[in-house]
């Protein structure tokens, strides 16, 4: 299990960042600056509902991973994370750690959501960025000053699939979070994906 302290925005990044699961077959594709912002609009609508819910833990965790599958690019992101070596992995390995990566996250950060009840994010711009869609939010939390996260579409995916907060690159963490997990295992991706099913 990854030992990682937690800040709050720490915690929002990763949280938003299961975002990343995969996503489902239909979803609208973000051809354009409105659809990239109307993605990210109910991405957010959904998570302040959560947030808002006053369920569970677990409840909330299952939630949030719903949301995540809805709107994420989990075979990206996944891939992203495990680095060079899923050139070498099989592709049973790659479904698998797929698989276990968005359980991972869920639990990792989904964990956090009960410290943010009381605050929202909302939506307040977009701008194309090459071959993405950049959409700024601010998180409002009880509590704190508001501060800065950015989510990037895909053009062409049309699905969230990276986010920034205060500067601080999402895609970036996890890989370095998996690529230790990884080396503590020396390399043995099997035994890391069944480390990752337990980890979060």
């Amino acid at each position: 299990m990854v030992q990682h302290v937690l800040t709050r925005r720490g915690a929002l990044v990763g949280a938003m960042a299961v975002g990343l699961a995969a996503g489902l077959p239909g979803a609208a594709l973000a051809v354009t600056a409105a659809q990239a912002e109307g993605l990210v609009d109910k991405l957010v609508a959904d998570i302040n509902q959560v947030i808002a819910s006053g369920k569970s833990e677990d409840a909330m965790i299952r939630d949030f991973e719903r949301i995540f599958q809805t709107y994420g690019d989990m075979p990206y992101i996944a891939a992203y994370a495990l680095g060079s070596d899923a050139r070498t992995a099989t592709a049973a390995q790659k479904t698998a750690f797929s698989s276990a990566f968005s359980g991972y996250i869920s639990r990792k950060y989904g964990k956090q959501f009960r410290k943010f009840i009381g605050g929202r994010i909302e939506v307040q711009g977009t701008q194309k960025v090459k071959n993405a869609y950049q959409v700024a939010t601010t998180a409002l939390l009880r509590g704190q000053s508001p501060f800065d996260v950015t989510f990037f579409v895909g053009e062409k995916s049309g699905r969230f699939y990276n986010m920034y907060v205060e500067g601080v690159n999402m895609l970036l963490t996890e890989r370095t979070e998996i690529g230790a997990m990884l080396d503590r295992r020396r390399g043995d991706l099997d035994a890391m994906i069944a480390d990752l099913k337990r980890a979060g």
